[in-house]
């Protein structure tokens, strides 16, 4: 099989604002991603041509020079182009889906686009034809903002008659042009009483492909829902019949959520999942969320498309919004599901790396900007976009290389037991397909610091993520003693080692300079010698204290350390020792920890301390960058997994003083204002000198979230474990997921479905 790429480009429209992707992700002005997208591997790449870029205002004056620059350069790199020219949304300004014209205009712009490039033979014209009539004209996320039967079928029927009259003119240009059809291909299963409707689901799954194949009739399934509820006049259907385009390559875009089951028993699920039909209430629910066994995958779908239409087929969009090593065994177990076809007889061309350099805001199905992003083979939070373990991943395929990552032995949370939002279904009573889940053996990753904050939040995050790890005490793994270590790690055989032990305590460090430096400079020292003669992978911990604090502005990884105390002395030391015996270590430096899983971080201190009645005393002329522990712990196990190695500073991002992060718990936690009592570091009776100003901020990449998301997600959980009432109104929830199941009654999608692991 081949390995294509594809590059998120959706232009939608919400109201009268539109959002891009691709000026989101960076790409419309990166030229040096040609060569990035080269560097996978891949042989093609599904490439944005878009028509409300190339003609907002017109196809009278349209604007070629990005496409003029870039369609070559990807010929250059010896790259097939499979053009994209819609992908979602309803076009330019001067359109909609539900537009009479509609179809008329666009392959007029087909024309224009391949009377300029005609060495163009790959064309998607409409990407997703079904899937964005259901957001545009069912649930009135996209404009036209629509929310019946008719408007969907007429926004179906124009976009598939569009794409016909595209390659009509197209092949007029080139007669060899190749259709390749995407859309999302999943399927619904459910109770028995829901039978029916899962069968009319599974049924209109496939009618955009049906149209273009000319498939739709009297006799089609579909027939009299199309024409009576729908609103489709026979002729029109006809039309299809007689002009017939069926697509050169079938192309199927499979998420997590692309497999619904449905079930009237709506108690057992959370409220955002119910909906209805007009005759039943029930839940619709992803299967992986709610049926005990694992779903049947990709292979027997793809067996269903090569059944039904014996026509080659190509994996079109491969992604999951999920931790990275979920996002390494998502795309392995989707290339695996299309080996396995292949296997089986079926003509299974390619799968595709999607998407090269992430997605936004998918989280809320692109109606905000709420600045969501999901990594693909690239993460774009950086200056320049930074290879992630999935291009990595991509790569070894691209090049018939065996994948050696060690993380891909264990299961993904789509097979882990955990993964219920609410108690299993049974997938036999539910006619799912089953397959057979072999876990492998995987190599841990060792943490040290059993007893510390870091250390048990390393190890709490690797167990949510499924990460095979050991959590060693002292007693287990002196990391200042060369022999625990080394019996340590002989006895575990980790693939890499997290060093979550040192000394915490700055002022102590200036009475216990030994113990600090034991622990904090000799305890990585002798982790990095042995890591790095066993070829383990190595990540440890400095501080913003290696600064002096004489600048006014954050300090980069680039800037000259100076520290003023022991604390800061020590980890100084530690870094330049790392980095001498084991350069592929990843050195964090990091600042001012607070977390939900502890009590003695600073923001706990505060509230307990006020919420009892008493003044707390907070230093306002200290300037720190706060880090959130989970976000801190999640960052480190992706950039582990990447590869990443050198010094990174990893904070939630936002420079403030401690009284100033102190006030931010007064109104969340309903406390009096009069008991926070800013004060100058010098009344504060500090036994170890710090530096006024030590935010941290880097410059090789933006990976954690911001400040107040942080604080918003500390107080959501912190409220959990206080219920008390107080003044604080969540700010923040990750949100709707894509709803890949239809229902005919508006009432469901006025609550889409919602999931925190995939588009």
């Amino acid at each position: 099989m081949e390995v294509w790429g594809g590059i998120e480009s959706t232009v939608n429209r919400v109201g009268g604002s539109y959002f891009s992707q691709l000026e989101r992700n960076g790409h419309h002005r990166r030229d040096a991603d040609i060569e990035r997208c080269g560097s996978l591997g891949i042989s093609a790449l599904r490439y944005p041509v878009l028509w409300e870029r190339v003609a907002p205002e017109g196809l009278e004056h349209p604007d070629w020079r990005w496409t003029d620059r870039r369609l070559p350069a990807l010929r250059d790199a010896d790259i097939r182009v499979i053009a994209g020219l819609l992908h979602h949304g309803s076009g330019p300004a001067y359109t909609s889906l539900i537009d009479p014209g509609f179809y008329a205009l666009f392959a007029r712009y087909a024309r224009l686009v391949a009377e300029r490039y005609p060495w163009l033979d790959m064309y998607t014209p409409i990407n997703e034809p079904l899937t964005t009539a259901r957001f545009s004209c069912l649930y009135g996320l996209w404009y036209p903002h629509a929310r019946d039967e008719p408007s969907f079928v007429r926004a179906l029927l124009n976009q598939c008659r569009a794409v016909v009259q595209a390659m009509r003119e197209i092949r007029q240009v080139n007669s060899d042009a190749r259709l390749v059809q995407t859309d999302d291909l999943g399927r619904t299963s459910s109770t028995a009483t829901l039978a029916y409707q899962a069968h009319f689901n599974n049924e209109l799954r496939w009618v955009g492909w049906d149209l273009l194949c000319g498939r739709v009739d009297p006799a089609h399934s579909l027939w009299d829902w199309l024409t009576q509820r729908g609103g489709a006049d026979a002729a029109e259907l006809m039309w299809f019949s007689e002009n017939s385009c069926p697509p050169d390559i079938i192309g199927v875009n499979y998420y997590v959520t692309s497999e619904r089951f449905l079930d009237e028993r709506t108690g057992r699920y959370p409220e955002r999942y119910h909906g209805g039909n007009g005759v039943h209430r029930y839940a619709d629910i992803e299967v992986a969320r709610s049926l005990a066994e694992p779903r049947c995958g990709l292979a027997p779908l793809l067996a269903e498309a090569w059944q039904r239409y014996g026509l080659p087929l190509a994996v079109t969009e491969v992604h999951i919004d999920s931790t990275r090593e979920d996002q390494l065994r998502w795309a392995l177990e989707i290339w695996n599901a299309a080996a396995q076809a292949r296997e089986a007889g079926i003509d299974v061309r390619a799968v595709t790396a999607w998407a090269v350099f992430g997605t936004f805001d998918w989280q809320c199905l692109l109606t905000d900007q709420c600045g969501y992003y999901e990594p693909g083979a690239f993460d774009v939070r950086a200056p320049r976009p930074r290879l992630t373990a999935v291009g990595k991943l991509w790569r070894q395929l691209a090049n018939a290389q065996p994948p050696t990552h060690p993380v891909l032995a264990g299961p993904g949370w789509w097979r882990r037991a955990d993964r219920f939002l609410c108690p299993p279904a049974s997938a036999v009573q539910a006619g799912v397909e089953l397959v057979p889940w072999a876990e492998r053996s995987a190599q841990p990753i060792v943490i040290s610091g059993a007893t510390g904050t870091l250390g048990q939040a390393f190890g709490r995050s690797c167990e949510h993520r499924g990460l095979a790890y050991r959590l060693l005490s002292r007693a287990e793994m002196d990391i200042a003693d060369p022999a625990s270590v080394n019996a340590a790690l002989g006895r575990f055989q980790p693939w890499a080692v997290i060093n979550a032990a040192g000394y915490v305590h700055v002022d102590g460090a200036e009475r216990d300079v030994e113990g600090c430096h034991r622990a904090n400079a000799r305890g990585p020292e002798v982790l990095a010698s042995a890591c790095a003669v066993m070829g383990i992978k190595l990540v440890t911990f400095s501080s913003d204290l290696v600064f002096d604090g004489k600048q006014r502005k954050p300090y980069m990884e680039s800037d000259t350390p100076a520290p003023l105390n022991e604390y800061g002395k020590s980890k100084l030391a530690a870094e330049a020792a790392v980095l001498r015996l084991h350069c592929g270590s990843l050195v964090v430096r990091t600042s001012s920890f607070f977390g939900p899983w502890d009590e003695y971080n600073y923001l706990a201190a505060a509230i307990r301390t006020m919420g009892r009645g008493m003044p707390f005393t907070a230093a306002d002329d200290i300037t720190v960058t706060p880090t959130y522990v989970p976000d801190l712990v999640n960052a480190c196990l992706d950039l582990l997994i990447d590869g990443e190695s050198g010094i990174w500073h990893l904070t939630n991002g936002e420079p403030t003083t401690w009284a100033a992060f102190a006030r931010l718990a007064l109104g969340p936690a309903a406390l009096d204002p009069a008991l926070l009592q800013p004060r100058a570091h010098g009344h504060m009776n500090y036994a170890a000198r710090r530096p006024v100003y030590s935010a941290l901020q880097s410059a090789r990449g933006t990976v954690m979230p911001t400040l107040q998301s942080a604080v918003d997600r500390y107080f959501q959980e912190w409220h959990q474990r206080n219920p008390a009432p107080c003044a604080y109104v969540e700010k923040s929830a990750r949100g709707a997921r894509r709803p890949s199941s239809f229902v005919s009654s508006s009432e469901y999608m006025a609550h889409p479905s919602r999931d925190t692991s995939a588009r």
